[in-house]
């Protein structure tokens, strides 16, 4: 088992399937609409855990009907959940269009993710206690550095999702070892548009690259070495929601078992391809056996 510490969102995604997402100011008919427990953080625990990590959840969700909703999800998934905090207010939502090509938009309400600011009571004892620490950016920044700080405290390995993709600070970044951005926000974060190109300008910030590139792979790059692209799977996708969250739990249980970075990367694509095949977000999400079997 691979030791996992999630600090992170929960968020009840609200789905509508449209043919084409709405241009501005214009209405479309959607053919489906579901409520689908997500959010980063809580994604990235799910994959993980049904990955075969040991994982444990630090975040907040709101004292409704979906906090329950999102608790339940996380407990039934292998999660432990006493870190996760039942704030005032209502929980974390993401309102999400997904088209009939599989694409989406999305708008998160962070509700009571907003109201986690800084590690409680036990959270840096729980994080000392892991093999990697996973974040991304849909708490508030401040409880993000804190989290980043205790692990590099206790040597703990940090992977970051730099999701929304916003500024990050030189201390945030002098504590993550391994920066997992899609290529949009490797872009955005580097200031140039070619993947191998942003990855040699994230390289000065960070020790380990991987760049995922939707249907075409992932790029992995680090100090010293070449970089090594890894292709996807050729899979028809009905709906992209949670690939990229998918893809990171699943790589951190493959890095956390020590495989080699190409083998742990090939298995976490394998992992984001399974996903995209299925509706949802958590709801999508594959278990170990079947990604050994895709990946195999």
């Amino acid at each position: 088992m691979t030791g996992i510490v999630v600090l992170g969102s929960t968020n009840m995604d609200l789905v509508a399937y449209v043919a084409r997402a709405p241009k501005h100011g214009e209405t479309v008919t959607g053919r489906e609409f579901r409520t689908v427990p997500g959010g980063k953080g809580a994604n990235q625990a799910v994959a993980a855990a049904r990955a075969g990590g040991d994982v444990a959840m630090i975040g907040a969700v709101g004292a409704d009907e979906f906090g329950v909703r999102l608790r339940h999800t996380l407990t039934a998934s292998g999660v432990d959940t006493d870190l996760l905090h039942t704030a005032e207010g209502p929980s974390g939502t993401a309102h999400i269009v997904v088209d009939d090509e599989g694409g989406n938009a999305i708008v998160v309400v962070p509700g009571a993710n907003g109201t986690l600011t800084a590690l409680g009571p036990g959270e840096e004892t729980l994080i000392g206690t892991a093999t990697s620490l996973l974040l991304q950016l849909e708490l508030p920044l401040s409880a993000v550095l804190d989290g980043a700080r205790a692990a590099k405290r206790h040597g703990v390995r940090t992977i970051l999702t730099p999701a929304p993709v916003q500024p990050l600070p030189p201390e945030l970044l002098a504590a993550t070892d391994l920066l997992v951005p899609n290529e949009h926000e490797a872009a955005a974060l580097a200031g140039v548009a070619d993947p191998y190109a942003a990855a040699e300008v994230l390289l000065r910030q960070v020790p380990e690259v991987v760049i995922t590139l939707g249907a075409a792979g992932s790029l992995y790059a680090a100090r010293g070495s070449l970089p090594v692209t890894v292709p996807a799977p050729k899979v028809t996708a009905v709906d992209t929601t949670g690939a990229g969250d998918t893809f990171v739990g699943a790589l951190a249980v493959a890095i956390g078992e020590g495989r080699p970075m190409a083998e742990a990367t090939r298995w976490a694509s394998a992992a984001a391809a399974l996903c995209v095949q299925r509706h949802g977000a958590s709801t999508s999400m594959p278990y170990r056996s079947e990604i050994d079997e895709a990946a195999s």
